[in-house]
């Protein structure tokens, strides 16, 4: 749980996109297009539809004419190439003319519980003018092109849970299909590429090769928004990360491996040597990075033995000198091809019933539950202004989370309480001598309600909070947010500062057409044109 290895997770067979293709392709969900009104410029609206589990879902996307002065990808943007509604039912010629007023206008305007998901898009100019002009020359695009780029549009926001009015999550978090973590977001995301795809050959007045639309997923632009999300939703982060250590725990503990096993291993550990010699970005120092790693990997390729007892154990044992990003690649290599014994654990990663543990009885309980679960919080010096250089507060103009820095800027005195490792400390440290009941000390110390709340989860959640100082000048936030989008199934990581990234979701993932057919082997995919 520290920042340096969260920020080096690979996305797995438990990430929220392969649970919900899998559900896909278990239904044999198909998908329809029962409304197309484009020009033939692309610009117009679009309503896809599909059942899934007993309920019937729509996206209306919503295509406009952006001038190029107005496209930005920043937080500060009011228009953007594309617009997404998630609906719950079929909309009727009403809502379809609502929805195409008020989507375009994202946080200006309001919605409505029948609104589920709420999303924008703006196209990757280059590459989609390139696939119209080759498809309307009567040829296949670029393959080295399509490769190198992998999305034709790239989302900036995809908002659920009831912001600006639409549905809250309450009102879907029990319905077969959606009851797991983001997948309302998640299928907002798959049928926004296939629009993609549909736009493209609409304007291009040609048809994509089927190998080429797997892998053109979507882009992704994230920043600050997405990162406190793991502190203040500690339970969830607990059971995302327990679900992904008890597979590992259950592969590692596999006493020998057949040959067709072993074999699958070595295919995979080579897909991923191909991934990541695919991975190219243009921030210098991550693509230092990922070229380390893809020597390590093929070093250590080489020094897999499937054979023996226990032999995922032994994989992971043998990469511990390596660096962080070899250990978790190979952490989620070693679950990849075990989904008999892997795949239920994606039923415990929701929150249902917003847990917490067992309140300790007096300040001695206190004292111990934060000596033995928070030694890291208390390491810190809270004062040094290395220790907390950094603060955490919502900008007003966007509602959106930002990080400032304590010394330079103001508005300090706004701070959220991200900076759960100085409360403990500041508790620990306000603890009586003489035992009291904790009710009585948090009557006289109710500032104290936040930590103890921490304190409280701590035994009963073991991977609940972040051990790192999120407050302090080294805390690198695009470390939480790798995390985060590596259980979404993210890959191809672009990091363009180190509070914000690009990144590609559904690529390799199955189309609608292949849903009827075994469609789950698109882990860390790679060119196959």
């Amino acid at each position: 749980m520290r920042l340096s290895r969260m920020g080096a997770m690979f996305p797995t067979r438990l990430s929220f996109l392969r649970t919900l293709i899998r559900r896909l392709a278990a239904e044999k969900v198909t998908v329809s297009r029962p409304v197309w009104d484009m020009c033939k410029d692309g610009f117009g609206h679009a309503v896809y539809s599909l059942r899934l589990g007993s309920h019937t879902y729509s996206l209306i996307a919503v295509s406009t004419d952006l001038p190029s002065e107005m496209r930005t990808d920043r937080v500060i943007a009011t228009a953007w190439d594309s617009a997404y509604v998630l609906y719950d039912g079929v909309p009727d010629a009403d809502e379809i003319t609502r929805i195409r007023a008020a989507a375009p206008k994202q946080e200006a305007s309001r919605f409505t519980e029948r609104d589920l998901i709420l999303s924008r898009a703006n196209k990757s100019v280059r590459l989609f003018a390139h696939v119209v002009a080759a498809l309307r020359a009567g040829r296949q695009p670029d393959a080295a092109m399509v490769r190198d780029v992998g999305y034709l549009m790239r989302t900036t926001a995809v908002y659920g849970n009831g912001k600006f009015g639409i549905a809250d999550r309450a009102l879907i978090d029990t319905r077969p299909g959606l009851e797991g973590p983001f997948a309302a977001e998640m299928l907002t995301v798959w049928l926004i590429r296939h629009f993609t795809h549909d736009l493209v050959e609409h304007v291009g007045q040609g048809v994509l090769d089927a190998s080429l639309k797997r892998h053109l997923g979507i882009g992704n632009s994230t920043g600050l928004g997405m990162a406190p999300f793991l502190v203040t939703h500690p339970v969830l982060l607990n059971n995302w990360m327990q679900a992904r250590e008890t597979a590992l725990a259950r592969v590692r503990a596999i006493e020998t491996l057949g040959m067709a096993k072993q074999t699958r291993l070595k295919a995979l550990a080579m897909r991923a040597a191909q991934h990541l010699a695919e991975w190219n970005v243009p921030d210098p120092l991550h693509q230092s990075r990922i070229n380390t790693l893809r020597e390590d990997w093929n070093a250590v390729c080489e020094t897999f033995d499937f054979t023996g007892r226990r032999p995922l154990d032994g994989a992971i044992n043998s990469v511990k000198s390596h660096s962080a990003d070899v250990q978790e690649l190979t952490a989620a290599l070693m679950i990849e091809p075990f989904g008999e014994i892997v795949d239920g654990l994606a039923a415990c990663m929701a929150d249902p019933a917003f847990g917490h543990g067992p309140m300790p009885r007096d300040t001695d309980a206190l004292r111990r539950a934060i000596e033995r679960n928070f030694t890291w919080a208390l390491a810190p010096d809270y004062d040094d202004p290395a220790c907390c250089g950094q603060f955490w507060y919502v900008s007003e103009a966007k509602q959106e989370p930002r990080l400032g820095h304590r010394f330079k800027e103001s508005g300090a005195d706004l701070e959220t309480p991200l900076d759960i490792g100085r409360r403990i400390k500041s508790l620990y440290r306000d603890l009586p001598v003489n035992t009291v009941a904790t009710s009585d000390f948090l009557q006289s110390h109710p500032d104290h309600a936040l930590a103890v709340a921490r304190v409280q989860m701590a035994g009963q959640f073991p991977y609940a909070e972040i051990r790192d100082n999120l407050i302090a000048s080294s805390c690198l936030p695009i470390d939480m947010l790798r995390c985060k989008l590596s259980f979404f199934g993210a890959s191809k990581f672009d990091p363009k500062s180190d509070r914000w990234t690009r990144i590609t979701l559904c690529q390799g993932a199955p189309l609608a057409v292949d849903l009827a057919q075994e469609c789950d082997d698109w882990w860390l995919p790679v060119f196959a044109p």
